[in-house]
Formats: structure tokens, sequence, C-alpha cells
């Protein structure tokens, strides 16, 4: 049980809009326990900043972190050389070469499609209809994922950030995250053997081309799944919004 000062919340409320009370916790209280969410909260980012690198005390390492139970061990919750180990295996999938000699002109493609399925329409949602298309294409080159619908890949990579962050254990949440996992477990299988017979850059390949354990190997699509097609999705969209709305920044 933790010793810090207790703060309660709303779980409605501070799932609906929680920086009201991410405020009031940096301002009153920066290190609190809430007990709606079985955790201790550091608010202040400059204490995150300096307290995560501290891994004697936060490890990485969270075997019943609910990331962990529901993904598998992933090169994120590892610490020091294990972590490095993987990182580099990865590496080539990632690199600022290969995203210029393998995936650029595969991300470009993707992007001529979608932009051919919106020519001739006068709206468009740039997030459901073009940015979340985009970015879950090349979601699916990088992993190697190439056999999974956009759709599907957009789909588990939320069902995985919403089980996440499912700390009020909603088991909903957590049953749908499971089934996004079972999800990108039958599409990794469906892809192995080919892959393996005729390896490419992709995270699935160049890790069974190190001899990643494949539960590891799964662990690390998955990961990259979670926050990979989200966070480009939104920039994309942004990016696009911004240029359609100052066409003077072309």
């Amino acid at each position: 049980m933790s010793d810090a000062p207790v703060y309660d919340i709303d779980p409605k409320r501070f799932w609906t809009d929680p920086y009201p009370d991410l405020a009031r916790m940096r301002a009153e209280a920066p290190i609190c326990y809430v007990p709606q969410l079985g955790a201790t909260l550091i608010t202040r980012r400059d204490d995150i900043f300096a307290n995560e690198k501290v891994v004697e005390v936060f490890s990485s390492d969270q075997p019943e972190g609910l990331m962990t139970v529901l993904m598998g061990q992933n090169m994120m919750r590892k610490d020091g050389d294990a972590h490095m180990h993987e990182r580099r295996v990865i590496f080539p999938t990632v690199s600022p070469k290969t995203v210029k000699t393998v995936w650029k002109a595969q991300f470009e493609d993707a992007t001529a499609r979608a932009l051919d399925r919106l020519a001739g329409r006068d709206r468009a949602d740039l997030v459901k209809e073009f940015a979340m298309e985009v970015s879950a294409e090349a979601l699916k080159s990088i992993t190697g994922l190439t056999n999974m619908d956009w759709r599907e890949m957009d789909r588990v990579s939320q069902g995985m950030i919403d089980g996440c962050a499912n700390y009020a254990g909603d088991p909903a949440v957590t049953a749908n995250c499971n089934d996004c996992t079972a999800s990108i477990d039958r599409h990794i299988s469906a892809r192995m053997d080919a892959l393996q017979a005729d390896p490419d850059l992709s995270l699935i390949a160049v890790q069974m081309q190190a001899g990643i354990d494949e539960a590891q190997m799964r662990a690390n699509v998955k990961l990259a799944i979670s926050g990979g097609q989200n966070e480009p999705r939104d920039a994309i969209a942004g990016a696009a919004w911004a240029l359609l709305s100052h066409p003077e920044w072309l």
C-alpha cells in the first residue's frame, strides 16, 4: 500500500476530462495515491523525467502490469542490456536508411490510394477517411502484417490502448483487448512461414532472423501496433488540416 497522500477521483468524470484533477494533483499532491485506480501517480513532468531513469526504483520490468499481462513482456518492459539487445535487433526495421530506401515508397503508394478514393468529394473526415488508413497501411508494411486489413489494424491498436489503460478493471475492455491480441497473433502466424522463407526488413522478419524467441517477437509486434497507429494517424490528420487551412505554407 502506498503511503502517498490519498486523492479520490470520480472515474467517469476523470475519463471524460482528467485535466482539472491532474492540475489539482500537481498543485496539492504531485505524488498521490488514487484508490480508484489502485495506483500511485507522479503528476509533474520534471519529476517523471528525472525518476523514470532511476530503474533500480522505477523498473520497466512490471510482470503484473497491464501491458505485460495483456500483451506479453515486450522490449518496453525491460531495463538495461535486455532492452538494448532487442532495440538493436529491430533497428534495421526502423533505421532512417530503411525508412528512406524501403518504406518511403510504400508509404507514398498507400497515401496515393487513399487520396484516389477521396478524389472528387467535397468533404471528408481527415482522421477516419484518410489518416487512419494511411497510418495503418504504413504499419502493415513495417510490421510485416500485410495480410491485415487497415481497419483491423486500427481496431486492434485502439483495443490494446484501452486495455493497457483499464485500471478500473472493466471486464468488457479486457475481453476486447484479448480479442485484439488474438487477432494479431493469428495474423502473425499466417505470415511467419513466408517471412522465414523470404525475409524482408519488417519487424517480424528481422526478429526471426536474429533468433528472437517467438513469444518475444509477438510481444514486440504488439507493442509497435499499440502506439504505432494512433500517434502517426493523429499527426497525419493534423498536418493535413494545417496545410489545407494554410495553403500559403506550401
